[in-house]
């Protein structure tokens, strides 16, 4: 079993250099700009978490200002 890096969305803004507003913002709209797809989002109950390597891929990949990758 891998062992993933998951962070509450206010811990993880405190970190990335976005605000939680914008990752709230991304979360919203998760099934249409790919991060669901993407793996970064974890539900539990009620709490979100964001998986930071996904996140960070998802981020290198272009999706996160509204490009596709090529690959």
């Amino acid at each position: 079993m891998q062992q993933r890096t998951l962070k509450d969305v206010a811990g993880f803004a405190a970190t990335a250099g976005f605000t939680e507003a914008q990752l709230r913002w991304w979360i919203h709209n998760a099934e249409g700009n790919g991060l669901a797809r993407a793996g970064a989002i974890v539900r539990i109950q009620r709490r979100v978490y964001i998986d930071a390597d996904r996140f960070w891929h998802w981020v290198d990949s272009g999706a996160a200002a509204g490009r596709r990758s090529a690959a």
